[in-house]
Order: C-alpha cells, then sequence, then structure tokens
C-alpha cells in the first residue's frame, strides 16, 4: 500500500541517513514531494527524466535547480520512446494541446499513455542499485480524476509489482503521499515547507513565459489563488480560475 499521510512520526525525527528517489518533473508538485520527503527524514535522490515532452529544456532546468537547492544528487535519463509511440499531444507536435476545462470528467489529451508505468520502473531500478529505502511520486487527486495511472489503486498495484519484482532483501516503498489532497492542498503544504515554487514549471505548452490557459497552468493559478498567495512564475495570462 502507497502511504498517503504526513504522519509526525515519519516527519522530521525519522532517521536522516534513508534515501528516496524523488521523481522529478521539475512541477510543483514533484517539487513539494521532494521537500515533504526530506521533511520526514529522507535524503533526496533526483531522477528526472526527458521523453520528449514540449517543455522539457524548461523542466530539466527547474528540476535540476530544486536539486541544487536540496543538495542532492540528480540523475538525468533521456528516453524517446514515449514520444516514439505517441497518443499525447506532450509528445507529439501534430496535436494541439487543449485550453483548461476543470469540469470535464474525460481523460484529456495530454495522457501519456502508461507514462507512470514506465518512469516508476525507471525510478524502481534506480532506487534498487543506489540503496534507496523509498520512490517518491507527486501524483494527486485532480490527476487521478483524469489520468488512469494516477489512481490510488494503480499505486497500490505498482508497489505489489516492486515487491515481487526486486530481490528478496530489496525493500522499496513507493510514496504518494499527496494522492488523496487537492493541488491547492499542496500549494499550501509546499509554501509551510518552503518549496521554492519559483523554480518549477508546469505549463504544457510553452517554456517561457506560460500560457495561463492550459490544464496544468488552470489548476496550479488556481490553487495559488485559493491559499491567496501569488504564483511566483510569468505568465501570458492569468486567467481567474
Amino acid at each position: 500500500m502507497t502511504r498517503n499521510t504526513t504522519d509526525t512520526e515519519t516527519s522530521t525525527s525519522a532517521s536522516t541517513t534513508k534515501r528516496a528517489v524523488i521523481l522529478a518533473s521539475g512541477g510543483m508538485d514533484s517539487a513539494t514531494a521532494a521537500y515533504e520527503a526530506r521533511d520526514r527524514g529522507f535524503e533526496p535522490y533526483f531522477m528526472h527524466t526527458s521523453y520528449g515532452q514540449r517543455t522539457e529544456g524548461k523542466e530539466y532546468d527547474c528540476a535540476k535547480q530544486q536539486a541544487d537547492e536540496l543538495g542532492a544528487e540528480f540523475l538525468h535519463v533521456e528516453t524517446s520512446h514515449l514520444a516514439t509511440i505517441g497518443g499525447s499531444s506532450l509528445t507529439d507536435d501534430g496535436m494541439s494541446v487543449e485550453d483548461a476545462d476543470l469540469e470535464s470528467d474525460d481523460v484529456p489529451d495530454t495522457y501519456v499513455p502508461f507514462r507512470n508505468a514506465n518512469l516508476l520502473s525507471m525510478a524502481v531500478s534506480c532506487a534498487e542499485a543506489n540503496d534507496c529505502a523509498a520512490v517518491f511520486i507527486g501524483a494527486h487527486s485532480e490527476d487521478f480524476s483524469g489520468y488512469p495511472d494516477c489512481r490510488p489503486a494503480f499505486f497500490e498495484a505498482f508497489q505489489r509489482v516492486v515487491d515481487v519484482g526486486t530481490k528478496d532483501e530489496t525493500d522499496i516503498e513507493l510514496v504518494a503521499p499527496f494522492v488523496e489532497w487537492s493541488k491547492t492542498d499542496i500549494a499550501e503544504r509546499g509554501v509551510k515547507l518552503d518549496v521554492p515554487y519559483e523554480h518549477t514549471w508546469s505549463c504544457y505548452r510553452e517554456e517561457e513565459p506560460a500560457c495561463g490557459t492550459c490544464d496544468a497552468c488552470a489548476y496550479r493559478l488556481q490553487a495559488f489563488h485559493n491559499i491567496d498567495v501569488r504564483d511566483p512564475i510569468d505568465y501570458e495570462e492569468r486567467p481567474d480560475y
């Protein structure tokens, strides 16, 4: 089972000798997950993946800056197979990224088929090879409303895959600390943890400035609005969500 709490017994009093792979996209959710891991007593080990997404350069820069801020080891993995497979507006230049529709229950065109299974497999490989005790991923409830590989049941099933598919002496916990949280909850937690949100990127379309109108921008702007904090990155537009 994934653990999605912030219990005091797993926070700063925990041993700092444990390491955790952070599946670091460069975005605000994974950045907050990294600071959450540190708060729980883990030493973060960043793993960032470029897979042909539209904003991969900006995402890399942000993930690397976050790792530097935490003094964390940083692993960059380049893989083109998700872009070659296609099926997502994030990786296919022939598809346009749709404007935000926060009321829709449909799977958006930004869904990269089975992406999290691919990325988590690499993160678990990294964890096992580097004696890390956990893998943290920043997925949350507003993700799994549209992305099937962000559902709690997916992470629970993947934990079983990790347990069966690694060495008998290997014990790696898959941690999705925000899986039942909203984006607003994450922003509020991140502000308390002093996450440097100026070094994060969420926009699906552009590398500078953020468009302000794609799903990722909309949820992010709404979250900061809800906690009465100004999002520190630049936007082409700042609609009122």
